[in-house]
């Protein structure tokens, strides 16, 4: 019960701010629209080698990430 409820706070949060694609971690990157597993594990390993993303359009030099994915969770992300 105590579980859900955090998860429950949790989600209702995201509802309301943007995820920091420069600090999140791989769980909350999977809620974003179109991010997976697979794709936040490799949005986490293009901000290690890379120094962390500049601007949110830099989302699709990802691998997995293309313009159609970009747009669906543009206005779920920020970068500071």
């Amino acid at each position: 019960m105590v579980r859900f409820l955090l998860l429950l706070f949790f989600l209702s949060s995201l509802l309301f701010s943007a995820i920091n694609v420069n600090r999140a971690n791989s769980a909350q990157l999977q809620t974003l629209n179109g991010i997976g597993p697979t794709k936040a594990q490799e949005i986490i390993n293009y901000r290690k080698s890379h120094g962390g993303f500049k601007t949110v359009e830099e989302l699709v030099n990802v691998k997995g990430i293309g313009p159609k994915t970009l747009m669906k969770m543009k206005s779920q992300v920020a970068i500071h």
